[in-house]
């Protein structure tokens, strides 16, 4: 099995995503798929060390029969608002409202490139770091439950695999990405493409 430096340094992370800021657009789904132009938007990928190993933080959503996303594991976020000013703002208000993330407690360490989701959204990740214990408050009508899986369980392939996810005809169904349960937890979809490509990025080299 092969050995991974999972010792990164904030400065470190910073670099590597800037490094990587011009990577081009994902897009996994049929080039006609999606009819319009998908909606800006931006999700806080919340980074953290516990026992001196970085973890990143999930929410579930709530279920909900009016979401698409509902009783899914992702990261907080949501859609851009008038007000905001980028992606940032978009991140870190989102993650205000649906866990209670104070933003002054977060150290932004950069962006992804953008995603476009089966839903029809733009979405940035940004990337930052928060204290552990970090107060949290769920807001219970969006956010069930808030939890951590460590990168050295997430980098691992024997936790990941793709199904194959059916769209409507015509078109051709298209890989997914899913990982094996952790703490209950089931990370699919949109949210692993984040975390797999902040993998990438981090162990690119590594």
């Amino acid at each position: 099995m092969k050995i991974r430096r999972l010792d990164f340094s904030e400065q470190e992370i910073s670099l590597q995503l800037a490094a990587a800021k011009d990577s081009p657009l994902e897009f996994p789904f049929p080039a006609n798929f999606l009819q319009g132009e998908p909606r800006p938007a931006a999700v806080l990928m919340p980074m953290l060390k516990l026992d001196q190993t970085w973890h990143l933080l999930y929410i579930r959503r709530t279920a909900n029969h009016n979401d698409p996303h509902s009783g899914q594991v992702a990261f907080p976020g949501g859609a851009s608002d008038p007000k905001d000013r980028n992606a940032q703002d978009t991140a870190l208000r989102e993650a205000w409202e649906e866990i209670g993330l104070d933003p002054s407690l977060v150290r932004i360490l950069g962006v992804m490139h953008d995603f476009i989701t089966v839903t029809g959204y733009r979405v940035t990740p940004v990337v930052g770091v928060i204290p552990w214990p970090c107060p949290l408050t769920l807001a219970d009508h969006e956010v069930s439950r808030a939890f951590i899986i460590p990168l050295d369980w997430l980098v691992n392939e024997k936790n990941q695999r793709q199904v194959l996810r059916e769209l409507p005809p015509p078109f051709e169904p298209v890989p997914v990405i899913y990982y094996e349960p952790y703490d209950g937890e089931i990370l699919w979809g949109a949210s692993a493409r984040f975390t797999q490509h902040l993998l990438e990025i981090l162990f690119k080299h590594n």
